[in-house]
């Protein structure tokens, strides 16, 4: 079995596949780690995007996946309750944050407004994940029901079926400005083309993150050399470049 041995990666003599449901807020940092585990690994990995409530509810009906990664650790804990998960695997993989984007050539000055920057007047249309199954949709409205601003900027939302797709929708132009996860504004495609305001971290619940290996993986060994591949220092180096935080440390 692949592993972490004397500060490398050893690649094993078998090779599997994996089969990954990931919230799309890991888009961009998956997209590495997972070229990265299978040229170290000899694995194969079979990654699907999306929102964490609908994998969850796909996972809950049978859905074939190894392994879930969900932008709300409350899902994964459902499963493992729900005897739907193999027991002792459940890992608090990231802290997750959420920022204000706009794209390059925007009016608004979204770092010197924050979040009044949702109010300017130029803004007719305000872009968040769906808050009914995607995590930083819910985070989003919190924050703007902390500062007070949720009322007055409801109806211009225009909801994300996942927050990659939130994300695509200001890059687009089919909205003015974004409440979007810090993973992927900080990612080579959004920081070049936009800028982004970190909204506090006391403005929303914290946005815990975690993954599961699933009673129905058909490559158990694959899934949790992958896991591994998640808690060793190349991967959480991964996850820290794109904003994510590791629950162990302190966030600032």
């Amino acid at each position: 079995m692949a592993g972490w041995l004397g500060g490398a990666w050893a690649v094993s003599a078998w090779a599997g596949e994996v089969t990954i449901a990931a919230a799309s807020d890991l888009n961009f940092a998956f997209k590495e780690i997972v070229a990265e585990f299978e040229k170290r690994t000899g694995n194969t990995v079979k990654l699907s995007l999306g929102s964490s409530g609908n994998f969850f509810a796909q996972i809950s009906n049978g859905a074939p996946f190894d392994l879930y990664f969900s932008a709300d650790i409350s899902y994964p804990k459902e499963l493992e309750e729900d005897g739907l998960a193999e027991p002792g695997t459940l890992y608090m993989y990231a802290v997750g944050r959420i920022v204000l984007w706009v794209p390059k050539g925007s009016p608004i000055d979204v770092g010197a407004l924050g979040i009044k920057a949702l109010q300017h007047p130029s803004v007719k249309k305000i872009a968040i994940a769906n808050p009914k199954h995607a995590p930083y949709g819910r985070a989003a409205v919190a924050a703007m029901e902390h500062f007070k601003v949720y009322e007055a900027v409801k109806d211009k939302l225009v909801l994300g079926e996942n927050i990659s797709q939130t994300a695509q929708f200001v890059q687009t132009g089919g909205a003015d400005i974004g409440i979007v996860a810090l993973s992927l504004a900080v990612a080579p495609a959004m920081k070049e083309t936009g800028a982004y305001w970190e909204v506090p971290l006391d403005a929303y619940p914290r946005l815990e993150q975690g993954t599961v290996i699933l009673k129905a993986a058909k490559d158990q060994k694959a899934a949790r050399a992958f896991l591994d591949y998640i808690k060793s220092p190349e991967g959480t180096a991964v996850l820290k470049r794109y904003g994510f935080f590791h629950p162990e440390k302190t966030v600032p």
